[in-house]
Formats: structure tokens, sequence, C-alpha cells
């Protein structure tokens, strides 16, 4: 069992930057891959980025690419999002989960945060 719980969010302009972070409990984290998922009002749950157990290797989509970044530390059992040159379409609740596979199917991803609520203001 594996419990998650997001911190970070905020409200910041656009443009701004916010680091997101989940802090997970349990001795076996880097046995497990880190997910970055959000989700807007009225919008299905989307992919940000993914990183590996040993944070060897990541993914994003396009949209995120060079604009934001997951990195993870398993000595603080903590994951990472640093979000910069944020845009108000960025506006939405940011899940962090956990999975035994890196990849960008949710439903992969068998443990999951409450969330945390990032807007961006125009």
């Amino acid at each position: 069992q594996v419990q998650l719980v997001e911190s970070g969010g905020g409200l910041v302009q656009a443009g701004g930057s916010l680091r997101l972070s989940c802090a997970a409990s349990g001795r076996t984290f880097s046995s497990y891959a880190m997910g970055w998922f959000r989700q807007a009002p009225g919008k299905e749950r989307e992919f940000v980025a993914a990183i590996s157990g040993s944070g060897g290797r990541s993914d994003y989509t396009d949209s995120q690419k060079g604009r934001f970044t997951i990195s993870r530390d398993n000595a603080k059992n903590t994951v990472y999002l640093q979000m910069n040159d944020l845009k108000p379409e960025d506006t939405a609740n940011y899940y962090c989960a956990a999975s035994s596979l890196l990849t960008k199917r949710a439903n992969i991803y068998a443990y999951w945060g409450q969330g945390t609520q990032v807007t961006v203001s125009s």
C-alpha cells in the first residue's frame, strides 16, 4: 500500500512558476514509477509527466516538454513537478500516482493522491 500526498499548488499569474511535491509513504518508493496527471473542470484526466523508479527515464506530453520537469528524491520518498511558463490552460487539479510501470496510461496507476489545485490567471 502506498499513500500519496500532493502539495505546492496555488494561484499564479501566467508566465509564473510552481513546484508541486508528492510525498509517498512506505519503504518501497523507488520500486514505483511515478506520474503526474491533471484534470480541469468538465474535462477528462490527462497525463502530464512520469518518471521511472530510479529516476533515469522520464516522459512528457508534447505540450509540457520544455516547460515542466519531473524529478524524484528517493531518499525523501518524494516526486516533484517543476512547472515554468505557466499558461491559463494549465489550470487544473494535479494528481500524483504510483505504478509498477512507466506509462502514460492512467488506468495502470494503482495508487493516487487527492490532488492539489493549480490556478493560472491571465
